[in-house]
């Protein structure tokens, strides 16, 4: 549109665009319909309206939308998502603000006999503008919504990574510096599973998970319970934020030994304390291996299957039955298998009248994980 052509809409739209009145009118319309808008300045609203209208004016003038326009819309929809105002409250605004100024133009148009006709046009062409405008603002707010989330997450992630390699920095939301979690590490590499697994996680309490080196790690104030199944987990018990470090270097040891035993699901740090120092301990391993079972030959199948069945035993209680379960086998099996091994050996697994029988039996235990390799029954 020409001005000089007697377009008397685009004439009216200039009147009322240079109108400081319509101006107030249209920045109190944006903000009496979103409570996000009106929380803001009301200064930082008129900013925008002004930069609005006049791009919606230049836009009728020209024939179209020019880049510092557009520009201007998307400024307006980047800055909305920083000041944290929902894509929703802040289209509700604009929506607004904009059906306020149509209706002043129309209103204004029909009491200097402006044509139904051309109002109808000029309305419609407004239409266009504003919603390439609300295209471009849309666009912008959530590309800047996913950045400053990602920014945030990043900055959370990063300051776990921070705690659990024992760096003294400040502890901030989500995590509560006089709080104690626990710290669950995983050799979950894959960012599909880790998003799984914090949902699981931080289902039961508030908590912080991210990948640290290179494997998913958390603190969580409560576990999950039950414990649901899938990949290796190891929980520390609860210690504070600035405390956690010593308990992922544990937990990653215990993982490292519960992995090499077969383990999955999510595992109390504290229930593999032995089977983590043994691992850590392969040369005394092998000391008690010498010692308790130097009558056995591992190139003897039939010894291989005595040792499997008593460290089945000592993993069951000493219960014949769950143990013929988990091996396949009989009760008389099982105690004819411990009786050949009291023999071959000339140790019993279980001396009730001797002292130390927790000892023993730990050492016992130990030996054949060395001897054997680990467990391989069920």
């Amino acid at each position: 549109m020409e001005v000089g052509t007697g377009d008397r809409f685009l004439r009216l739209l200039i009147e009322h665009g240079d109108d400081p009145a319509v101006l107030e009118a249209t920045v109190r319309a944006a903000r009496s319909r979103s409570e996000p808008v009106a929380a803001l300045p009301e200064e930082e609203t008129r900013r925008h309206v002004r930069a609005l209208m006049r791009g919606v004016l230049a836009a009728l003038e020209g024939g179209g939308l020019g880049e510092d326009v557009l520009a201007a819309a998307e400024r307006l929809g980047s800055d909305r998502a920083r000041q944290g105002v929902p894509v929703e409250a802040f289209l509700d605004g604009f929506q607004a603000g904009r059906a306020h100024v149509v209706r002043t133009l129309v209103e204004g148009g029909r009491r200097m006999g402006v044509p139904d006709a051309v109002l109808l046009d000029g309305v419609t062409r407004i239409d266009e503008i504003t919603s390439a405008l609300v295209h471009r603002m849309v666009h912008a707010h959530r590309v800047t919504e996913l950045e400053t989330a990602r920014t945030a997450r990043e900055a959370r992630v990063q300051m776990l990574r921070q705690l659990l390699h024992g760096e003294a920095v400040p502890v901030r939301a989500p995590l509560d510096p006089a709080a104690a979690y626990h710290c669950v590490v995983s050799d979950v590499s894959d960012p599909a599973v880790a998003a799984r697994l914090e949902m699981e996680l931080t289902a039961a309490g508030p908590g912080l998970c991210g990948l640290v080196d290179g494997r998913f790690a958390a603190l969580v104030a409560r576990l999950p319970d039950p414990a649901p199944p899938g990949p290796l987990l190891v929980a520390a018990p609860r210690a504070r934020p600035a405390g956690v470090a010593p308990m992922y270097a544990l937990g990653r040891r215990a993982l490292r030994a519960a992995a090499g035993a077969g383990l999955a699901g999510l595992r109390e740090l504290a229930d593999l304390a032995l089977l983590t120092a043994a691992e850590a301990e392969p040369e005394l391993g092998e000391l008690l291996a010498a010692a308790l079972l130097s009558g056995l030959d591992r190139d003897d199948p039939f010894h291989l299957e005595l040792a499997e069945t008593a460290l089945a035993y000592l993993d069951h209680g000493g219960r014949i039955e769950p143990t013929a379960a988990a091996l396949h086998v009989h009760g008389n099996t099982v105690k004819y298998r411990i009786r050949r091994l009291r023999e071959l050996t000339g140790r019993p697994l279980h001396d009730p009248e001797g002292g130390a029988a927790v000892a023993r039996a730990a050492h016992w235990w130990w030996a054949l994980r060395r001897w054997t390799g680990g467990p391989r029954h069920d």
